[in-house]
C-alpha cells in the first residue's frame, strides 16, 4: 500500500490530507489542533476535546451524539490530547464503515464528516459559552484523572523524572496540566481560547479510505468552511540538546512495596538527525525487547527488576531507562546499567542482538501499516518532528545501522537525572502498580 498523501489546503487554509486506499473496511478521519505546549495554556487545551464531545449545537448532549453515530452503522468518534515532543495538539478522530459494505455507497463519508465538523466548528453555547455543566464536569473528571497518576506508580515515576528533567523547558509541562489552573478556568474563558486557537493555530484533516480525491477535498471545504487565518501563527521548534552540568538526583517516599527507578538521558538527537534510525537499534539493543541487554543482564542473569526497559522521547532526544526493583538493590542496578552502557560505548554487541533489534523494530513499523489510525499517528509524527519520513526509508535506515553508527549515538548520550520512588521507612505494602 502506497502512504502518500494528497495534500491539499482548503480555502480557510486548513491542511487536508488524504490517503487512498482500498486496504480497509472503514473510512478513518482526524482532525488536529496544533498548539505550543505552554504551562498557562494546558488545562485549557486539555480541557477542549472533552467539552466538545459531551454535544454539539445539532446534537447537544452525549446520548444524542452517540444515537446519530450509532445510526451510521456504529461510527466512533474520539477526542484526546497529546503532547508531542513540545506540541500540545487537541485530536478528534472518526472512524465509520465504508458504504460499499452497507448498501449506502456515496453518503456515510459525507454524514460522517458532517458529524466531525459540527462538533468541532458549532459547539453547544450558553449565553456566548460554552454549556457551564459541561465545563464544570470535564474539569472534575480531568482533576481526578491527574490525580489517578498516583494510582500507576510506573508511569507517575516516569512523569516525575520527566518534569524534574525538563524543569524550565516546554516538555517539563504535564499533557493535561495543573490542577490549580482548572478552578481558574470560566465556560467564558474556554471559549474564547477555542476561538483563538480555532482561528490561528495550524490545523491539519486526515481522510483514508477507498474514496474519490476531489469528492474528499469539496466535501471538506464545505463542512470545515469556517472562517480562519489562512496563515496560521508558526509553533516554536522542540528545545534539543540542553547541556547537562550536573546529574539530578531525586528520591521520593511513598506507599508503595516495589521502588521504581528512572534514569533520564539526553541524546541530543531529534527526530530529524540523520542518527535518529541509529538511536532507535541503540535504544533496542540497550532495552527495547526482551533479548535486550538490560533485560537478560538485570532481570534475568542477576534477578534485580521486576521489569526494566528504555523509552524514547523522540521528538525531544531524551531516553529513559525505567526498572522496577528493591529499593536496596539501586546501587548494584545502576553499576550494571552502566556497565552496558560502556559496552555499547565499545561496540561490544553481537550479531544476534543486532539483528533481533532490527526484525523487532521493522516489525513494529510493518504493524503499524495495517491500522488506519495508526497511519495518521506515524504522519503526524512527522509533522511535529519536521521530516516526513516513509516506513520504507525508516526500515532502510534501521537495517542499514551498524555498530559504528550506534556507537556514535553512544557518545552522544548523557545522563541528566536519577529518580527513584521507594517505600517509607519502615513501611510494608502488599502490592502497588
Amino acid at each position: 500500500m502506497s502512504e502518500d498523501y494528497s495534500i491539499y489546503h482548503l480555502p480557510n487554509g486548513i491542511r487536508l490530507l488524504f490517503l487512498n486506499t482500498d486496504k480497509f473496511k472503514t473510512i478513518s478521519m482526524g482532525l488536529f489542533i496544533h498548539c505550543d505546549l505552554d504551562r498557562e495554556t494546558a488545562a485549557l487545551n486539555a480541557l477542549l476535546p472533552s467539552v466538545l464531545e459531551q454535544g454539539c449545537r445539532l446534537y447537544p448532549d452525549n446520548l444524542t451524539l452517540q444515537r446519530k453515530l450509532e445510526n451510521l452503522f456504529g461510527a466512533e468518534l474520539s477526542t484526546d490530547i497529546i503532547k508531542n515532543g513540545e506540541r500540545h495538539i487537541i485530536a478528534f478522530g472518526l472512524e465509520a464503515a465504508h458504504g460499499r459494505f452497507t448498501g449506502e455507497n456515496g453518503h456515510l463519508m459525507k454524514d460522517s464528516m458532517t458529524i466531525l465538523g459540527n462538533v468541532i466548528k458549532d459547539p453547544l453555547l450558553e449565553d456566548g459559552a460554552f454549556r457551564q455543566s459541561y465545563v464544570k464536569q470535564e474539569k472534575n473528571q480531568l482533576i481526578k484523572d491527574i490525580k489517578a497518576l498516583l494510582n500507576d506508580k510506573s508511569a507517575y515515576a516516569v512523569e516525575k523524572c520527566l518534569s524534574a528533567m525538563c524543569a524550565g523547558e516546554k516538555y517539563g509541562v504535564y499533557k493535561l496540566g495543573r490542577i490549580e489552573d482548572y478552578d481558574l478556568i470560566s465556560a467564558e474563558d474556554l471559549y474564547q481560547h477555542y476561538q483563538e486557537v480555532l482561528k490561528e493555530n495550524p490545523i491539519d484533516l486526515y481522510v483514508i479510505g477507498d474514496l474519490n480525491e476531489n469528492e474528499v477535498f469539496e466535501t471538506a471545504s464545505s463542512i470545515f468552511s469556517f472562517s480562519r487565518e489562512k496563515t496560521a501563527c508558526p509553533l516554536s521548534p522542540a528545545e534539543i540538546g540542553h547541556q547537562v552540568k550536573e546529574v539530578r538526583v531525586i528520591e521520593e517516599q511513598m506507599t508503595v512495596n516495589q521502588a521504581k527507578m528512572v534514569l533520564g538521558f539526553r541524546t541530543s538527537i531529534p527526530f530529524n538527525d540523520q542518527l535518529f534510525c541509529a538511536l532507535l537499534v541503540y535504544s533496542g539493543v540497550l532495552g527495547g525487547f526482551p533479548h535486550s541487554k538490560l533485560f537478560m543482564k538485570v532481570r534475568e542473569e542477576a534477578g534485580l527488576a521486576y521489569y526494566i526497559h528504555t523509552r524514547l522521547e523522540r521528538h525531544k532526544g531524551l531516553m529513559l531507562i525505567a526498572a522496577g526493583i528493591n529499593a536496596a538493590d539501586q546501587k548494584n542496578v545502576q553499576e550494571i546499567i552502566k556497565a552496558q552502557m560502556t559496552e555499547m560505548l565499545s561496540g561490544a554487541i553481537t550479531d544476534a542482538e543486532l539483528d533481533n533489534t532490527k526484525r523487532g523494530l521493522v516489525n513494529q513499523l510493518l504493524s503499524r501499516q495495517d491500522n488506519p489510525s495508526q497511519l495518521i499517528a506515524f504522519h503526524l509524527d512527522g509533522v511535529a518532528g519536521g521530516v516526513d519520513y516513509s516506513f520504507d526509508q525508516l526500515i532502510r535506515g534501521i537495517e542499514s545501522t551498524d555498530i559504528d553508527r550506534i556507537r556514535m549515538v553512544a557518545e552522544k548520550i548523557t545522563l541528566d537525572t536519577a529518580y527513584l520512588l521507594k517505600p517509607r521507612e519502615g513501611e510494608v505494602v502488599q502490592d502497588d502498580n
